[in-house]
């Protein structure tokens, strides 16, 4: 079937954070990770068919489930997945928090690479660890990593887990297998543990591959654990639903504690349905929607070399997050983000929010209608014009 990507659905009213996250009228909401398109067919004919149920008791997550996270990730990525190995829960984040609280002590650090997703300093603060930064190097609109410097806070003997984001969200980088290698491989000479949110893992760009850490070797699978969701790549974050994947039984068992003593172990029965949907049958669904974010993406480069050569976009490799440089302005970001708003009503996320790094970047969510993009980039284009008059 074809779907319309092109189709404004309108999302006021709805309680929905992106669009009814403030009270200004006309606010274009380009910022929090939500796409404004509607979920595959077979996703919502089986909310349909367990709505129509009737019933909404305590859920019981069938073999079917684990099967269906198995096959398409043996599928799609030639990653081999037992059974065993799968721990559900609400969320990503959620997931992050309990291995966090199963595996550290409050005082011991975890490795991060600056810019990097706003919740994973959260998640590290709120259980009483140090956020230790390992700056990814920004050089020619894009973002490689400084293993030297990797390799120096791994060693520190307080250091005790990473958080890879794979794909990285904001800076747009599929990591290559050699990369992750590395990574896998100081992280292991040091003892260091990988949590690995690949949350954003089908999302990703033509002439890119999203690379499983764990898939490289038995030694990252048996020091790691990834987090991974539907959520993201099928739109279906209201849903609450995600997975841990741990193959070693002992810290497996550790964070399946963790995640019972948050109380973060039970799951709706729409999150359980709609994963098995998105992944025995969505893959259709998806191979559209990757092209239309990639036109879009082509069409934000295009407009932006016209209109806004001041202002250099990173090259997207994954996810539906465009990292915009607009330093050119020398406004903080969180200024230039409410500046936005008042002035032209385009609301972005500020790159400061992302880490120190961020500080001058701009997130854009391209994962909506093309008209709605345009729209827009219009609007900014609008307010540095109107900046530049009354300069």
């Amino acid at each position: 079937m074809r779907y319309n990507f092109d189709e404004m659905i309108p999302r006021r009213g709805t309680n929905c954070e992106k669009w009814d996250g403030t009270d200004m009228e006309g606010v274009l909401p380009l910022w929090v990770a939500d796409m404004d398109f509607r979920v595959a067919q077979p996703i919502q004919d089986a909310l349909q068919r367990r709505l129509t149920h009737g019933v909404f008791g305590y859920t019981h997550v069938p073999e079917a489930y684990y099967d269906a996270v198995a096959n398409w990730f043996s599928r799609r990525h030639h990653w081999t997945i037992d059974r065993e190995w799968i721990l559900y829960t609400s969320g990503v984040v959620p997931a992050i928090a309990a291995i966090l609280k199963a595996l550290t002590l409050p005082g011991e650090k975890v490795l991060i690479q600056t810019p990097v997703y706003n919740c994973f300093f959260s998640c590290i603060r709120n259980c009483g660890c140090q956020a230790l930064e390992n700056p990814l190097v920004y050089e020619n609109d894009t973002y490689h990593i400084d293993f030297e410097d990797l390799e120096r806070k791994a060693a520190d003997p307080l250091t005790r887990v990473m958080i890879l984001c794979n794909p990285h969200n904001p800076a747009g980088r599929v990591w290559t297998r050699e990369e992750l290698q590395r990574i896998g491989d100081i992280c292991l000479k040091h003892h260091v543990f990988v949590i690995a949110d690949e949350i954003h893992c089908e999302l990703v760009m033509p002439d890119y591959e999203y690379t499983p850490f764990t898939s490289i070797s038995n030694d990252f699978q048996r020091n790691a654990a990834v987090c991974n969701s539907p959520s993201k790549s099928f739109n279906m974050a209201g849903l609450q639903i995600a997975n841990i994947i741990v193959e070693d039984d002992k810290m497996r068992e550790h964070i399946n504690r963790a995640i019972n003593v948050n109380e973060t172990c039970d799951v709706n029965p729409f999150g359980v349905e709609a994963l098995m949907a998105a992944y025995n049958e969505g893959e259709e669904w998806l191979t559209q929607l990757l092209n239309y974010l990639h036109r879009n993406y082509e069409c934000m480069c295009r407009y932006c070399e016209q209109h806004l050569p001041q202002f250099p976009l990173t090259k997207l490799e994954g996810t539906y997050l465009v990292w915009m440089n607009c330093k050119a302005l020398g406004l903080s970001s969180e200024a230039l983000e409410e500046e936005l708003i008042k002035e032209v009503k385009l609301w972005l996320n500020a790159g400061a929010m992302y880490g120190a790094e961020g500080e001058g970047f701009m997130r854009w969510n391209i994962a909506c209608p093309q008209a709605l993009l345009m729209q827009g980039l219009e609007r900014f284009k609008n307010y540095v014009e109107q900046k530049h008059k009354t300069e």
